[in-house]
This record gives structure tokens, C-alpha cells and sequence, in this order.
């Protein structure tokens, strides 16, 4: 596809007034590293909300999510829980306030609060500064090779999709790196509006378009259904060959056994908290935890619907007018390449322009997100903690500038070796973050875990994490998280139970400040004795059903548009009741009862 001279015109003052944003607010930003991650702790919750959503409206995800809806139909909606989507609702629950009240500035710098400041603290923390060092490179690779494929589509000098992704990575980063956390945010805002408007005008064309017995005819029994057993019950055979041989290369015969492992993994890798990216770096930008418990349940409220409703649109635009295209190609068609030919083919003038526009603000909001939170660590937690603590500020800024730099550069350099957006999600979400929930885990539920066993959980699971693709490379990494957490979880339990307890006094400090509920009697004891009228004000249970309610809320969120586009409308009605009742439960079960 050759663009449009006016859709190009208008992808060209989208880029330069996002850029030109970033310049405007670059002053302000570079302050100090304070001004430069967080914000100064001053943006509203409500921006920042806004702002983490359109970060997590990623390009190679979009991609992904049409894949699957493609193939899957209403059962891709469970499908994000590989990720897994539902820790946003731990998060809103108490994790957001557990983490805010810390007051620090990196996940690094809020071990001291847990651990105190001895070897064992020093050890958690560079290892922990490794992790966010190698996620965020995982990150930038699975953006790159996203963009690639996409950008390959549209623009017309038939070059390869990595001299594309090459090229926008240039421009994104210079941005990214003038302005930090404000120039983020505030472009971020801006990117959010334009993909709204360019995904609901996607449901709406499909909609005009296609007609539910058009659907119907095109995609097998049980499609249209949310609900399955413990095989997928989807049988392409005859309609289009090549989606069940994607079936079985996903691993995705036995699907109710993915999706067991899905929310077992899911739900230890929630309670462990978020790893250390763009989430945290947010709710450490919130001004109070409240604000932070609000800004992660906002997340959820705005990204859902008009993503989920562009990802709709564009699977039954392809399910119904691209079936004879695809079937042409059998085996050798790339599904991950259904976005941008449906772009190409059934946007109009004008909205694929504004459409273009607003996929590529959601690569920048993933990239920028993941190359400004990560050399926080390597700044703050590295250079200015073992090698110039008394530096100026801008000395650290222009630093933390390299590093992005330097983050970049090898994020790009893997994106080269790679070759699939899915492989590269499965290993981060699936190996990698598998090795992080054993001891992160414990640092929050169990008083007598300690910094070396933090730091052998870690380093357990993160080497098994590393070393997985590389001796299992055919083995998917939901059927190796099992033994990557055991692996992990041994590493914690033996470190813990072979070194000494940490000071009384730091447990005593941090259940004080955080207050977090699970197996911290002795230390809330000793709390009570120095501070009778202490009143830690835990309840796990409300916690439980708030998380349970949360779940199915946002379950509903998701399916709503699917069904919208898709035209079932009592089906669409059963789920917006859902979405309404779960609602107002939230309202008044977790929203009203929210304390700093």
C-alpha cells in the first residue's frame, strides 16, 4: 500500500507536534532525576492513568490481540491473562497503596524500606536493577520487531521492516530522552485521544460493513462463544486451513488447561507486584496512594473499550473480505500481519492517515514508557549510590540520557536476531516474569523473608528464565513455569531460612509504613508494644472480593465492544449489566473505602 498524500500529511503533524511537545516541556522535565522520572510527584492521577493505558495500547500487542481474536474469536478475551491483563486489579485493590506508601523512587530504592541497608539489601538491589535492565531490552526488542512489520506495510520505499523500525526508533527516543516523565504523560494524553477516536471509528466502519451472518459464515462453530471446555472446540477445517495449524503451534489444543495455568501463574505473578517498568515508575509518580489505587483502576475503565473495539473491528473486516487472500497463501501467510493489511485495505483517506497516526503513538507510548523507567536503576540505584552520590542534578539527567541510549541501542541489536512478536511476548511474560513471583511474592506476605533470600529467589529465577530458550527452545513457557517457580521458590525459601532474620526494627519500620496483610504477626506484636493505639487497618478478605469482582469487571470490559462490533446484542446486553452491577460493587466496596 502507497499512502494517501493527505494520510501522510497528516501522520507528518502528528510527529512533529509530538515532538515539538516534547522540546516545549524539556526545561521543566530536567530539573532533577525527581522531575525527570516522576514528574515531580505533582501530575494528576487522572493523567497518569490516562497516560499508563495508552502506554499499554501497544503496537505489537494490538497486533497480537487481532491475531488471536482472528483464530479464537470471543475466547481470545481470556487469552491477555497470559500477561497476566488482570494484575491491573490487584493493583487498584491494595498493591498500588502498599508501593506508594513507600515514597521512593525506584523498585531498587524501596527494597531499603523492606530490608534495611546491610549486604543482604545491597545484593536485592543489584539484582533487581539487572531484572528492570533486561525486561526493558525484552521490551524495546518486542516494540521493534512490532513496528517493523508494521510500518512495512505502508510506506513505499520498500525497504525491510527493521530499516523502518530503525528509523521511528530514532525519532521516538528523541523525544523520549529531551523531556522524560512530563513529556511522557502529556504526549501520552494526546495519543490516547487520537486512538480513540480512530478505534471507535474502526468498530463503527465494520459494523456498516459486515453483518453478523457474513460472520458467521466465515468462522467456525463456537467462534462467537465465550465460554469452552478443556479442548479449544474450534475447527477451522475447510474455511481456513492455516488457522488450525496457528491452533497448534500456539499450543492452544488444550485450552482449558492453558487457561488454568494462565490464571495460576496470573494470580501468584499479581500479588508479587509490578515488575519494575512504566506501571510502577506511575504509581510512584502518584501524589498520595489513594491517588496511585486510582490512577491503576482508571487503567482498566479507559483502555479496554475502544481498543478491544478497533481489535474487533479489524478482525471481522478480515474474517469476511481477506478469507480467499489468506487461504491463497496456506502455510506461508504471517497472521501477525493482519493489522496492517486490513489498515491498508478498508480505512479510507483521511482516517487511515489518523489511524497510522495513532498506532504509532501507541508504539511510542510503549517505547517511551519502557526506555524512561529503566535507567532510573542504573542511575539512582548504581552510579549515584557506589560511585558520585553528591553530583549536580543535571549531572545524573544528561547520564540517565546515555543510558536510554545505550538501552535503546541494544533493545534494537536483539530486536535484529528475533523474528516473531509472539515469541518474544511468550518468553517475556511467560519465562522471564516467571521468574520473578516466588520472592516478590514472600517480600510482601511473609515477615521473616530476607534479603538474601530475595536475592537468591530472584537470581534462581532469573537464570532458569534465561537459560529456558536455550535448552527447551520448543517447550511453550506456561507449561515451564512450574518449574521455574520452584526453582525460584526453593532459591527464596533456602536463602531465607540460612541466613539470620532481618532487625526487628526495619520489619517493625516498614509494617508500619506499608501495613500490608498476610503471615506478619510477630512484627505487628512488637508494632502494638511500641505503638499501642497502631491500628494497621488490614482486610484481606474485602481485598479478596474486591479482586474477584474486579476480575469478571474487567472481563466484561473487554467482551462488551467484541460483542458491540460483532452485532450478538443480547449477549451484549447480558455483559453490560455485568459491567454495571460489578461497577458499582467496586464503587462502594474498594472506591469508597480508599485511605492513604
Amino acid at each position: 500500500m502507497t499512502l494517501h498524500w493527505f494520510d501522510l500529511l497528516v501522520i507528518a503533524l502528528y510527529m512533529a507536534g509530538t515532538l515539538g511537545l516534547g522540546f516545549y516541556i524539556a526545561n521543566k522535565a530536567r530539573q532533577d532525576m525527581n522531575a525527570y522520572f516522576l514528574g515531580g510527584k505533582k501530575i494528576p492521577w487522572w493523567a497518569l492513568g490516562v497516560s499508563n493505558a495508552s502506554g499499554m495500547f501497544d503496537i505489537a500487542g494490538t497486533m497480537w490481540l487481532v491475531t488471536v481474536c482472528f483464530i479464537y474469536g470471543l475466547k481470545s478475551v481470556w487469552l491477555p491473562w497470559v500477561w497476566p491483563i488482570f494484575n491491573q486489579v490487584f493493583l487498584m485493590v491494595y498493591l498500588s497503596l502498599w508501593l506508594r506508601r513507600s515514597n521512593v523512587m525506584t523498585g531498587a530504592e524501596w527494597l531499603e524500606t523492606r530490608f534495611g541497608k546491610g549486604r543482604g539489601a545491597e545484593l536485592c538491589q543489584w539484582v533487581v536493577v539487572i531484572f528492570a535492565i533486561v525486561s526493558a531490552i525484552g521490551f524495546i526488542a518486542y516494540a521493534f520487531k512490532g513496528i517493523g512489520k508494521f510500518a512495512a506495510i505502508f510506506f513505499p520505499w520498500h525497504w525491510s521492516p527493521d530499516t523502518y523500525a530503525l528509523l521511528i526508533f530514532a525519532f521516538t527516543t528523541l523525544y523520549v530522552l529531551k523531556g522524560g516523565m512530563y513529556s511522557v504523560v502529556l504526549t501520552e494524553l494526546l495519543q490516547f485521544v487520537i486512538m480513540t477516536l480512530a478505534a471507535v471509528a474502526v468498530g463503527v466502519i465494520a459494523m456498516s460493513l459486515v453483518s453478523p451472518e457474513q460472520i458467521q459464515q466465515a468462522t467456525p462453530n463456537g467462534w462467537d462463544q465465550l465460554w469452552f471446555g478443556w479442548q479449544v472446540g474450534l475447527d477451522w477445517q475447510g474455511l481456513l486451513d492455516s488457522a488450525n495449524d496457528r491452533i497448534q503451534s500456539d499450543g492452544m489444543e488444550l485450552f482449558g488447561l492453558m487457561i488454568m495455568m494462565m490464571l495460576f501463574k496470573g494470580v501468584l505473578f499479581s500479588m508479587a507486584g509490578p515488575v519494575p517498568n512504566y506501571d510502577m515508575q506511575r504509581i510512584l509518580a502518584a501524589k498520595t496512594p489513594k491517588e496511585a489505587a486510582k490512577m491503576s483502576g482508571l487503567v482498566s475503565l479507559v483502555m479496554f473499550f475502544p481498543r478491544y473495539m478497533m481489535v474487533a473491528g479489524f478482525t471481522v473486516l478480515a474474517l469476511v473480505y481477506m478469507g480467499p487472500e489468506i487461504k491463497a497463501q496456506g502455510q506461508n501467510f504471517d497472521f501477525e500481519q493482519l493489522l496492517p493489511i486490513a489498515i491498508s485495505q478498508y480505512v479510507p483517506v483521511g482516517l487511515a492517515g489518523l489511524l497510522i497516526a495513532g498506532l504509532l503513538a501507541a508504539f511510542m507510548s510503549t517505547l517511551a514508557a519502557s526506555v524512561n523507567a529503566a535507567p532510573v536503576y542504573l542511575v539512582n540505584d548504581v552510579y549515584k549510590k557506589y560511585f558520585n552520590p553528591n553530583a549536580e542534578a543535571k549531572t545524573y539527567v544528561r547520564l540517565s540520557t546515555l543510558m536510554s541510549l545505550v538501552l535503546v541501542v541494544i533493545g534494537v541489536g536483539m530486536g535484529f536476531m528475533l523474528s516473531s512478536i509472539n515469541n518474544i511476548m511468550q518468553w517475556i511474560f511467560g519465562a522471564l516474569f516467571g521468574g520473578y513471583a516466588a520472592a516478590n511474592l514472600l517480600k510482601w506476605h511473609w515477615w521473616r523473608f530476607n534479603a538474601y533470600g530475595y536475592f537468591w529467589g530472584m537470581m534462581s529465577g532469573l537464570v532458569a528464565s534465561l537459560v529456558l530458550p536455550l535448552l527447551l527452545p520448543d517447550t511453550h513457557p506456561l507449561y515451564a513455569f512450574p518449574a521455574l517457580l520452584a526453582l525460584s521458590l526453593a532459591g527464596s525459601v533456602l536463602g531465607t531460612l540460612m541466613t539470620p532474620a532481618e532487625p526487628m526494627q526495619v520489619l517493625c519500620d516498614f509494617y508500619r509504613q506499608v501495613r500490608p496483610w498476610g503471615f506478619w504477626a510477630p512484627v505487628k506484636q512488637q508494632v502494638l508494644a511500641q505503638q499501642p493505639d497502631f491500628d494497621p487497618d488490614t482486610h484481606p478478605g474485602r481485598d479478596a472480593i474486591n479482586i474477584l469482582v474486579g476480575m469478571v469487571w474487567q472481563l466484561a470490559l473487554v467482551a462488551l465492544p467484541i460483542y458491540l462490533v460483532i452485532q450478538q446484542w443480547p449477549e451484549f446486553g447480558w455483559t453490560l449489566a455485568v459491567a454495571l452491577l460489578s461497577s458499582w460493587f467496586l464503587k462502594k466496596n474498594w472506591l469508597d473505602k480508599l485511605k492513604d
